[in-house]
């Protein structure tokens, strides 16, 4: 690994199932359960051709964990500059310039570096909140913008893949269960076919907390399949499903 000066306040984790190392910082960003599921449940094309983009990458966790599962390129997309600075040193700290790749940028400028319609994959783990009058927001600006939908929402981030996506390419997010009727509904607005659904639960008494969702570009209606939950916790520890995907065998 190369060495990489860190701010304060930051620290290196590790993702010990497939030796990643990333920047986190608990006042700007950390990655958490979410992305590492998610990235688990992104399949992509091992082809040195293959081209992926991580929308709302926050500290790059999602691109960063789907880099050993493919030889293709990798594109971080990220409006706020100072989680765009840590995801690069996190590249570099993995020796990974040259296929993980870091922008500044609102995702909605996404198009600036990509023709449409010319992604394989795009993955995204979205601000999940949506902004109202009444709603209690993160005091921490930086975690404000990367839980709610202050930069950016669901409708954007969804057209937004669409329109880099190339027919029957693929999007893989995760989202909250309790807006999937939404999330669903307009998916399919933007030409994209919900195919697979997975629900993760805390435990396994708890009522699903994440949905993690794989949609198709052009795709049949037909076909959507539900796989078997994802239990997180049996008592005090995590489940073996989840432990394998933290530290591996």
């Amino acid at each position: 690994m190369e060495h990489v000066e860190l701010l304060p306040g930051e620290r290196i984790d590790q993702l010990y199932q497939n030796h990643i190392q990333i920047i986190q910082s608990d006042e700007v960003f950390s990655f958490s359960l979410d992305a590492v599921l998610l990235a688990n449940f992104t399949q992509v094309k091992q082809s040195a051709k293959t081209q992926i983009v991580d929308l709302c990458a926050g500290n790059g966790a999602v691109g960063l964990f789907l880099s050993p599962k493919t030889r293709g390129q990798i594109t971080e997309i990220e409006i706020q500059a100072r989680l765009c600075d840590m995801a690069r040193r996190s590249v570099q700290l993995n020796q990974l310039e040259n296929q993980v790749h870091v922008k500044h940028a609102d995702l909605n400028q996404s198009l600036r570096f990509f023709g449409k319609e010319t992604v394989d994959t795009v993955t995204v783990n979205p601000p999940y909140f949506p902004v109202q009058a009444t709603s209690r927001k993160n005091p921490n600006e930086h975690l404000a913008i990367a839980r709610h939908e202050l930069k950016t929402n669901l409708d954007e981030v969804v057209t937004m893949a669409s329109e880099l996506l190339k027919p029957w390419g693929k999007l893989f997010m995760v989202h909250r269960p309790d807006r999937l009727l939404e999330i669903l509904t307009t998916l399919q607005k933007q030409r994209l076919a919900p195919k697979r659904l997975q629900f993760v639960h805390p435990r396994d008494n708890r009522a699903a907390n994440m949905v993690l969702i794989a949609a198709s570009k052009d795709g049949q209606a037909a076909g959507l399949k539900v796989q078997p939950p994802l239990i997180v916790y049996d008592q005090d520890h995590y489940t073996p499903a989840v432990r394998k995907l933290l530290y591996g065998n």
